[in-house]
Protein backbone atom coordinates (compact mmCIF):
# COMPACT_ATOMS: atom_id res chain seq x y z
CA UNK A 1 0.00 0.00 0.00
CA UNK A 2 1.41 3.38 -0.72
CA UNK A 3 1.13 6.74 1.02
CA UNK A 4 0.16 10.04 0.86
CA UNK A 5 -3.03 11.17 -0.55
CA UNK A 6 -3.90 8.29 -2.69
CA UNK A 7 -4.83 4.71 -1.73
CA UNK A 8 -3.62 1.54 -3.79
CA UNK A 9 -6.42 -0.97 -4.24
CA UNK A 10 -5.35 -3.82 -6.04
CA UNK A 11 -7.66 -5.62 -8.63
CA UNK A 12 -7.74 -8.89 -9.55
CA UNK A 13 -8.60 -10.95 -12.71
CA UNK A 14 -8.12 -7.80 -14.89
CA UNK A 15 -7.25 -10.46 -17.87
CA UNK A 16 -3.87 -9.69 -18.17
CA UNK A 17 -2.62 -12.48 -15.98
CA UNK A 18 -0.95 -10.13 -13.57
CA UNK A 19 -1.79 -7.50 -10.79
CA UNK A 20 -3.37 -4.18 -12.15
CA UNK A 21 -3.28 -1.44 -9.25
CA UNK A 22 -5.65 1.49 -9.64
CA UNK A 23 -4.99 4.61 -7.73
CA UNK A 24 -8.01 6.59 -6.37
CA UNK A 25 -7.54 9.70 -4.42
CA UNK A 26 -7.76 9.01 -0.38
CA UNK A 27 -11.56 8.96 0.65
CA UNK A 28 -13.11 8.66 -2.69
CA UNK A 29 -12.73 5.34 -3.36
CA UNK A 30 -15.53 2.63 -4.11
CA UNK A 31 -14.42 0.96 -0.75
CA UNK A 32 -14.63 3.70 1.24
CA UNK A 33 -17.79 3.92 3.17
CA UNK A 34 -17.09 6.93 4.84
CA UNK A 35 -17.02 9.17 1.80
CA UNK A 36 -20.49 9.39 0.49
CA UNK A 37 -22.19 9.98 4.12
CA UNK A 38 -19.81 12.85 4.70
CA UNK A 39 -20.45 14.24 1.17
CA UNK A 40 -24.17 14.10 1.91
CA UNK A 41 -23.61 15.94 5.01
CA UNK A 42 -21.42 18.67 3.65
CA UNK A 43 -23.95 18.96 -0.08
CA UNK A 44 -27.09 18.69 2.26
CA UNK A 45 -25.48 21.88 4.61
CA UNK A 46 -24.68 23.39 1.62
CA UNK A 47 -28.13 22.78 -0.18
CA UNK A 48 -29.97 24.36 3.11
CA UNK A 49 -27.78 27.68 3.48
CA UNK A 50 -28.00 28.34 0.10
CA UNK A 51 -32.03 27.68 -0.10
CA UNK A 52 -32.50 29.46 2.80
CA UNK A 53 -30.32 32.41 0.99
CA UNK A 54 -31.63 32.98 -1.77
CA UNK A 55 -34.91 32.62 0.23
CA UNK A 56 -33.92 35.60 2.50
CA UNK A 57 -33.25 37.62 -0.98
CA UNK A 58 -36.46 36.62 -3.18
CA UNK A 59 -38.45 36.69 -0.43
CA UNK A 60 -37.64 38.89 2.58
CA UNK A 61 -40.88 40.07 3.58
CA UNK A 62 -41.73 37.13 6.40
CA UNK A 63 -37.60 37.52 7.38
CA UNK A 64 -38.10 40.75 8.10
CA UNK A 65 -41.10 40.54 10.34
CA UNK A 66 -39.15 37.93 12.81
CA UNK A 67 -35.84 40.45 13.44
CA UNK A 68 -35.92 41.39 16.80
CA UNK A 69 -37.23 44.52 17.13
CA UNK A 70 -33.89 45.84 19.70
CA UNK A 71 -31.47 45.10 16.46
CA UNK A 72 -30.48 48.70 15.35
CA UNK A 73 -31.43 49.59 11.45
CA UNK A 74 -33.87 48.69 9.72
CA UNK A 75 -35.35 44.93 9.40
CA UNK A 76 -34.96 44.75 5.59
CA UNK A 77 -31.38 45.54 5.98
CA UNK A 78 -30.70 42.51 8.50
CA UNK A 79 -32.79 39.96 6.55
CA UNK A 80 -30.74 40.85 3.12
CA UNK A 81 -27.69 40.53 5.20
CA UNK A 82 -28.16 37.21 6.39
CA UNK A 83 -28.89 35.82 2.82
CA UNK A 84 -26.06 36.86 1.45
CA UNK A 85 -24.11 35.06 4.35
CA UNK A 86 -26.00 31.99 4.13
CA UNK A 87 -24.46 32.25 0.56
CA UNK A 88 -21.09 33.38 1.49
CA UNK A 89 -21.29 30.20 3.85
CA UNK A 90 -22.25 27.98 1.50
CA UNK A 91 -19.99 29.13 -0.92
CA UNK A 92 -17.09 28.25 2.06
CA UNK A 93 -18.71 24.70 2.35
CA UNK A 94 -18.47 23.88 -1.34
CA UNK A 95 -14.88 24.61 -2.15
CA UNK A 96 -12.60 22.39 -0.22
CA UNK A 97 -9.70 24.63 0.65
CA UNK A 98 -12.77 26.85 2.51
CA UNK A 99 -14.89 24.16 4.09
CA UNK A 100 -13.66 24.02 7.29
CA UNK A 101 -13.77 27.60 7.99
CA UNK A 102 -16.98 27.71 6.48
CA UNK A 103 -18.89 24.80 8.83
CA UNK A 104 -17.37 27.05 11.83
CA UNK A 105 -19.21 29.89 9.95
CA UNK A 106 -22.37 27.72 9.44
CA UNK A 107 -22.59 26.96 13.58
CA UNK A 108 -21.81 30.25 14.53
CA UNK A 109 -24.73 31.72 11.71
CA UNK A 110 -27.38 29.83 13.39
CA UNK A 111 -26.26 30.86 16.77
CA UNK A 112 -26.56 34.24 15.16
CA UNK A 113 -30.11 33.94 13.99
CA UNK A 114 -31.78 32.49 17.26
CA UNK A 115 -32.78 35.57 18.34
CA UNK A 116 -35.05 35.88 15.50
CA UNK A 117 -36.42 32.33 16.04
CA UNK A 118 -37.30 33.40 19.83
CA UNK A 119 -39.19 36.91 18.27
CA UNK A 120 -41.17 34.71 15.79
CA UNK A 121 -42.22 32.44 18.99
CA UNK A 122 -42.87 35.50 20.87
CA UNK A 123 -44.61 37.20 18.16
CA UNK A 124 -47.12 33.87 17.62
CA UNK A 125 -47.38 33.00 21.15
CA UNK A 126 -51.34 34.38 20.16
CA UNK A 127 -52.05 32.79 16.47
CA UNK A 128 -53.57 29.46 16.29
CA UNK A 129 -51.96 25.99 17.57
CA UNK A 130 -50.51 24.79 14.66
CA UNK A 131 -48.44 28.84 14.03
CA UNK A 132 -47.63 28.17 17.77
CA UNK A 133 -46.10 25.12 17.11
CA UNK A 134 -44.31 26.28 14.08
CA UNK A 135 -42.89 28.95 15.74
CA UNK A 136 -41.74 27.26 19.00
CA UNK A 137 -40.62 23.98 17.25
CA UNK A 138 -37.48 26.29 15.53
CA UNK A 139 -36.03 26.63 18.47
CA UNK A 140 -34.80 23.47 19.65
CA UNK A 141 -34.04 22.81 15.73
CA UNK A 142 -30.96 25.15 16.13
CA UNK A 143 -29.19 22.62 18.23
CA UNK A 144 -28.82 19.99 15.59
CA UNK A 145 -27.92 22.41 12.80
CA UNK A 146 -25.11 23.54 14.90
CA UNK A 147 -23.94 20.40 15.75
CA UNK A 148 -24.50 19.45 11.37
CA UNK A 149 -21.89 22.49 11.04
CA UNK A 150 -19.98 20.67 13.71
CA UNK A 151 -19.65 17.55 11.96
CA UNK A 152 -18.76 18.55 8.70
CA UNK A 153 -15.88 20.53 10.23
CA UNK A 154 -14.77 17.73 11.66
CA UNK A 155 -14.75 15.73 8.81
CA UNK A 156 -12.40 18.14 6.98
CA UNK A 157 -9.29 16.94 7.16
CA UNK A 158 -6.14 19.63 8.33
CA UNK A 159 -3.51 20.53 6.02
Amino acid sequence: MGSGSTVERATEGTGTGGDARAVAPAGLGPGDATAAPGRRRTWGLVALLAGAGILHLAAPRPYDAIVPRWVPGRARGWTYASGVAELAVAAALAVPRTRRAGAAAAAALFVAVFPANLQMAWDWRTRGLAARALAVGRLPLQVPLVLWAMAVRRGVPTR
